[in-house]
């Protein structure tokens, strides 16, 4: 794998979590609960601190990391207010769609660890990072079944 490649996967990584972060903001400003905005901040600064640790790799492999999201990411979360603007902000539309985001991200970075040429521990990184993502979207997919069943 050539630099330029490792500094393309690890952008598009920082690219992921700053989709992230800024879509857990965007979901904790259109909740009502307060347990849902909570969390939503807290994994907002997860998905800042993923995005930190990933930048100085970049410039290790001789790049210029990224300092925002995708621009999916701003039109997934510009769909997300339109849908929100219909629904009216429900604590379930909100999680659904972050659900979707968490979605895209699980994919993002299980396509970086299928770089069989990734240094070693670029790889260690990677994979703890997407345990972390992991965890976000089973939970978000946890809250929203359970405010399915109360309905």
């Amino acid at each position: 794998m050539t630099n330029d490649q490792i500094v393309d996967t690890l952008n598009d990584l920082i690219e992921t979590s700053k989709d992230g972060e800024q879509g857990f903001n965007a979901c904790a400003k259109h909740v009502t609960s307060s347990e849902l905005k909570s969390l939503f901040i807290q994994r907002a600064v997860e998905c800042q601190r993923a995005a930190a640790e990933l930048q100085p790799f970049v410039l290790q492999y001789g790049g210029k990391p990224e300092q925002s999201g995708s621009v999916a990411g701003a039109l997934h979360r510009g769909w997300v207010a339109v849908r929100d603007s219909l629904t009216g902000y429900s604590d379930e539309a909100v999680l659904e769609e972050c659900e979707r985001g968490e979605d895209t991200a699980l994919a993002r970075y299980r396509k970086a660890l299928k770089e069989d040429a990734l240094p070693s521990a670029l790889r260690a990184v990677i994979e703890r990072q997407l345990i972390g993502v992991q965890r976000n979207h089973d939970q978000v997919k946890l809250l929203r079944d359970q405010h399915k069943a109360t309905l």
